[in-house]
């Protein structure tokens, strides 16, 4: 299941190019095109689902093989043992831009406090 006008499901088929650095049959890892960290890659599902809500009630294992996949991704980029942050954008009043779900792995340096009051 795919979105013709989705960016990341155009990744996902090959027709926009990304750096790889992970994938298997139902995920796909690649590194953020503006990243804010020296390590942001995203981990996103090969099937196009709006967003976390969306993919949790509809296919809950994919979920977690999501949620396996950034902790593979924080191993192999050498930022699981200094620490990581994993965050997902759900809704534009929760900054999501790109309404295909995907989560952020972001590390390689002190992040500091994400919100503020």
């Amino acid at each position: 299941m795919t979105d013709a006008d989705c960016i990341f499901c155009k990744i996902v088929a090959g027709d926009i190019p990304s750096t790889k650095v992970l994938e298997n049959d139902r995920v796909l890892a690649f590194r953020d095109l503006y990243p804010k960290a020296p390590t942001h890659v995203l981990v996103i599902p090969k099937d196009h689902y709006a967003n976390v809500a969306e993919l949790t009630v509809a296919d809950p294992a994919l979920a977690g093989e999501l949620l396996r996949a950034t902790a593979e991704v924080a191993a192999s980029e050498g930022i699981d043992e200094s620490g990581w942050r994993l965050f997902a954008n759900t809704g534009s009043d929760g900054g999501q831009d790109v309404f295909h779900v995907h989560f952020h792995v972001a590390g390689g340096k002190p992040l500091g406090r994400m919100l503020s009051n």
